[in-house]
């Protein structure tokens, strides 16, 4: 998959209006909060590996390769990544992303020979660059299922059964239980879980309607923390990032809030996200509540600072 994959589909045609910055004009990922994890231990991760696995399954004979479009009802179209995307949002879990070099920089790192149903699996078979061009989800007994190429489409695959998965191997990654709610669910879950529930339930406007769910991308922001027992007080951009106090980037908590600029090196916001943990931030603007993940380098590239608010 890759690169071609995402210049195709995530062309950043940047614009801006009274409420922030236009994303990229993708559709929106449908993406529901993960459920606050009432026995965040093995047995709950395993019982959503499996309903990974079953999604996954589902799609077996339904589903072709494509590494230039993403089409998520039937006749479905995904690539190798696209395919672990969509799977894990339709089980409530939000990767942000459809390319494999991010999704690499998820989760935690995990040995060959301590692979656990769900983890991410990544190969390498270019001669050239560093970023994988290849991902799978392990389901037990050394095996993956993963969407493999225009010929073969979703299949399940011994990792032993050919050269290419034992010669081009890059490594695995856990997603299970990061990208979950802690146990107890925190402040932070709790906004996440709020702003994902009401992700496609909200108008974006140039004004802010709570009955009628209508709001701009600040007076959106401010909703959900109220919502989840935060009040911010502030009606702009430039005023959410005066609230509450800085924290590095390295420092993110679920929760924080994130700004970016319109223009590289200056300090005036254009754009506020919701840190959703593990580089991914949940961005309202004038097109809808889009998620992305901080590593792509528009983000990187115009990022201000982030707000503790709580």
């Amino acid at each position: 998959m890759n690169k071609r994959f995402l210049t195709t589909t995530l062309a950043l045609t940047i614009g801006f209006s009274a409420v922030g910055m236009v994303q990229p004009t993708v559709q929106p990922l449908e993406v529901e909060a993960a459920t606050t994890n009432a026995q965040n231990n093995t047995q709950a991760v395993n019982a959503k590996a499996d309903q990974l696995i079953k999604t996954g399954k589902s799609l077996i004979g339904k589903a072709t390769y494509s590494n230039s479009v993403y089409k998520d009802t039937y006749p479905y179209k995904f690539s190798c990544a696209s395919f672990i995307m969509y799977i894990f949002e339709k089980n409530g879990i939000d990767i942000g992303t459809y390319n494999e070099d991010y999704m690499l920089q998820q989760g935690t790192a995990v040995s060959r020979n301590q692979l656990q149903k769900g983890d991410l699996l990544f190969f390498k078979s270019k001669k050239t660059g560093t970023d994988p061009d290849h991902v799978g989800m392990y389901i037990g007994d050394n095996k993956m299922i993963h969407m493999a190429d225009s010929k073969q489409n979703i299949i399940i695959s011994d990792l032993n059964g050919k050269a290419y998965y034992k010669d081009n191997y890059v490594g695995a990654r856990r997603v299970l239980p990061t990208l979950l709610s802690a146990n107890p669910a925190t402040k932070g879950d709790k906004i996440v879980e709020n702003a994902f529930n009401y992700k496609n339930k909200v108008t974006m406007g140039s004004t802010n309607n709570e009955a009628s769910l209508r709001f701009t991308a600040p007076g959106y922001v401010d909703f959900i923390y109220r919502k989840s027992g935060v009040k911010l007080g502030a009606t702009n951009v430039k005023e959410l990032m005066n609230v509450g106090t800085t924290v590095s980037r390295t420092n993110l908590k679920k929760g924080d809030l994130v700004f970016f600029n319109s223009v590289k090196g200056s300090k005036t916001p254009s754009l506020v996200a919701i840190y959703a943990g593990d580089q991914r931030i949940i961005i309202p603007s004038s097109s809808g509540i889009t998620t992305r993940v901080l590593m792509v380098d528009y983000y990187k590239e115009h990022y201000i600072t982030a707000k503790r608010v709580f």
